[in-house]
């Protein structure tokens, strides 16, 4: 039985990351998926590829897996650099603007 541990990314429509800062150890699916003739829909008989448990470290999510008997692949994410600016959003707004001010 293998899994994977990653964090997951932040909502796209958003700017703030909530729900991000837990870890998630998910199954990975043993045996292929197929097609029901009759409703189109896609099956699986591995209902471990259902499971998604989530840990608030990385640390925790390896010592479930070890336990566990799991072999388990960690994805380190890929940290955005912060996008700081020294007046923030009340720059756009400041009475010493160097520019014509337009919209």
């Amino acid at each position: 039985m293998s899994a994977r541990i990653y964090q997951p990314a932040r909502s796209t429509t958003q700017s703030g990351t909530s729900k991000s800062n837990h870890w998630v150890l998910e199954h990975v699916n043993e045996s292929g998926r197929d097609v029901d003739p009759l409703m189109g829909w896609t099956s699986s008989a591995d209902t471990q590829a259902q499971v998604r448990i989530r840990f608030p470290t990385k640390e925790a999510a390896l010592d479930y897996a070890q336990e566990h008997g799991i072999d388990a692949v960690v994805t380190d994410p890929h940290k955005r650099k912060p996008n700081i600016r020294p007046g923030g959003y009340g720059e756009n707004f400041a009475t010493n603007r160097r520019g014509a001010w337009t919209h």
